[in-house]
């Protein structure tokens, strides 16, 4: 039998970490990756065991807020043997927001999930796109030598 030395601080910071809720917590329930890909941004957030239907994703001005919901799973301890020994994965319902720049087609998000993964792609505005503007010359100013 092998045993972890002895941490005073360990207990002490899983119990503040079930009292305090904070955005950063929060993050940590819904982790999120986000990069560029072409003229697309692509969000990637983890959200395994949340049923699909429970995500809820809407744009309000620039925030974009995605909500989701993991059910709790109840053990019968009125049967003999059926006790929690721990319990670590957070239950219950989350957000997250993410403010929004300008010169994003917010009318064209497109959402998709697959194996607990929530992939968002936000593409980028046709004007915001970098273009080539052509030079014209005007013949008809020109002076002759």
């Amino acid at each position: 039998m092998t045993t972890s030395p002895f941490d005073p601080f360990r207990e002490i910071d899983r119990l503040f970490g079930q009292v305090t809720r904070t955005a950063a917590a929060e993050a940590r329930i819904m982790p999120m990756d986000l990069y560029r890909q072409g003229d697309v941004f692509v969000v990637k957030m983890d959200l395994p065991g949340v049923n699909p239907d429970s995500i809820d994703i809407d744009v309000d001005d620039r925030t974009l807020t995605i909500r989701a919901e993991r059910q709790t799973v109840e053990l019968d301890t009125n049967q003999d043997g059926n006790n929690w020994l721990t319990r670590e994965r957070a239950t219950g319902a989350f957000a997250r927001q993410i403010a929004l720049g300008s010169g994003l087609d917010l009318s064209k998000i497109d959402a998709s999930y697959e194996d607990g993964v929530l992939t968002l792609t936000i593409p980028v505005a046709e004007e915001a796109k970098p273009r080539k503007i052509s030079v014209r010359t005007d013949h008809a100013n020109t002076i002759e030598s």
